[in-house]
This record gives structure tokens, C-alpha cells and sequence, in this order.
């Protein structure tokens, strides 16, 4: 598993490498000038490697990332250079979260949010991005939008990838749980080290919650958050049965 670990963030960077980091940073800068333009800071929950924290803080925005995940906030650490004062990282779970610091804008893109699988690491999550809000602040996320995954159920796939230093092939099995409104994806993956030819195969559960308009507008107003607006990511257009992905703006209320 170590031996994993230590190829991982390589072959995260390698599995997202076709990712629109840059359009998806311009689509969040534009929801942020217009839904609170005069933010200036921004905390980004599950920022992984970093590269939309990075990108946001070379935009002007003073940035802090947090993640689970040592192996890839070594990586976002590296993108700090010459960035020191507006760029930083830190380790911790949503839930944990306490940095004494609020923040004009909160984002949790890549559905992290999805990955709160219980109700109570949900509405924790919530509370944990209010209480780092700045007054009238913003959230953004996206998530697993419920209509069109049922209407679209998830099926078993294959994905291939190499770069000069591995090779790569992970297959993705879901298990859909209807009554708990969440995918388990059972992720087998085989990472080759193209120099020494060595094989190593790890298996991950991740549990992906798909969420639904009513159940997110009821912790909404629990924790305290107004809705902004809802629409497909990377689109102004409203969430429907042909989208997945969803993006919601949400304004803390007090």
C-alpha cells in the first residue's frame, strides 16, 4: 500500500490529465465576480493537487487548500513557489476543519461534496463552510446531481492511460444503493512502473452520494445558507435529467 501511495499522485495527474483546469477556473471566477465580486480569499475544500487553488491565486485571489490526502497536498505544496504569502495548504478532513480565519468565497469542486455520504458528515460539511464564511460570503460546489443519475445509471468501465513513467488501467464496477442514494464504486487499479516493469494493483471503495434539489435545500436552510442559483456545470444552463454534474451557489444567510 505504501508502494501505492507513493505512485498515486502520479497516477491522479495522469487519470485527470484531459481535465479543463483552466476553463473550469475561468467558469468559477465568473460565478465568483458575480455572485460576490469583491472577494478577495477563497478556501478550497478537497483541493487535491492543487491546480485549481493555483490557478485561482495567479488570478489574484489569496488561496488555502485543504485535503485528505498527504501524498497529493505534496505535490499542491510544490506549486507554492514564489507564491508563499497567497498560496497555502493545509491537511485535514471537512469536518475537523478549524483555521480561526473566514474566507469571502468557499469552494469544493471535483464532488467532494458527493463524497459526504451520511447526512451527518453532510450538514457537518455545510456548517464547517459557513463558519469559514466571511459575511454575505459565497459557496460553490458541485456534486452528483440525483434525476440524471438514475436516469443514467452508472455502468462498469474501463480507462487506460500512460506517460513515460507508468502505465495504467483501472476498472470502475458501481454498486448503486437506491434506498441510500449512493454509488459505491469499486475501483480496481493496476499501476506499472514502465522502468522496472513492476505491477501494483490496489482496490478502492469510493461512496458517492448523487443529492437531490429538496434534500439540499432543507440543510440549506438548517445551517443557514440561501440558494443563489443552480445550473449543469460549466454551463449558465438549469440542472436536468442529461446532467450529472451540478453546480450550486449558495449566499451564508447570518
Amino acid at each position: 500500500m505504501s508502494q501505492f501511495g507513493h505512485l498515486y499522485s502520479q497516477y491522479y495527474d495522469l487519470l485527470y490529465q484531459d481535465k479543463d483546469y483552466i476553463g473550469e477556473v475561468e467558469y468559477i471566477k465568473e460565478l465568483i465576480k458575480t455572485y460576490k465580486s469583491d472577494a478577495l480569499t477563497i478556501l478550497d475544500l478537497g483541493c487535491g493537487t492543487g491546480k485549481h487553488a493555483e490557478l485561482l491565486c495567479d488570478a489574484g485571489y489569496r488561496v488555502h487548500g485543504i485535503d485528505l490526502s498527504t501524498d497529493m497536498l505534496s505535490i499542491a505544496e510544490q506549486r507554492r513557489l514564489g507564491k508563499e504569502d497567497r498560496l497555502s495548504f493545509t491537511y485535514s478532513n471537512i469536518q475537523d476543519l478549524t483555521l480561526n480565519q473566514k474566507f469571502d468565497a468557499v469552494i469544493s469542486l471535483f464532488h467532494v461534496i458527493s463524497y459526504q455520504s451520511s447526512n451527518q458528515e453532510l450538514v457537518q460539511a455545510f456548517q464547517v463552510a459557513k463558519n469559514h464564511l466571511s459575511e454575505n460570503g459565497i459557496l460553490i460546489f458541485d456534486f452528483w446531481y440525483g434525476p440524471a443519475v438514475l436516469t443514467d445509471l452508472p455502468t462498469t468501465r474501463v480507462k487506460r492511460l500512460e506517460n513515460e513513467s507508468i502505465k495504467v488501467t483501472r476498472l470502475a464496477e458501481p454498486v448503486i444503493h437506491v434506498q441510500e442514494n449512493v454509488v459505491d464504486v469499486n475501483y480496481t487499479v493496476f499501476i506499472q512502473d514502465k522502468k522496472t516493469q513492476e505491477v501494483v494493483e490496489n482496490k478502492e471503495l469510493h461512496k458517492m452520494r448523487y443529492l437531490f434539489d429538496t434534500e439540499l435545500e432543507l440543510i440549506c436552510e438548517q445551517v443557514g445558507f440561501g440558494v443563489l442559483n443552480k445550473f449543469k456545470w460549466m454551463s449558465k444552463e438549469s440542472p436536468s435529467l442529461d446532467s450529472w454534474n451540478v453546480v450550486w451557489i449558495l449566499r451564508k444567510k447570518y
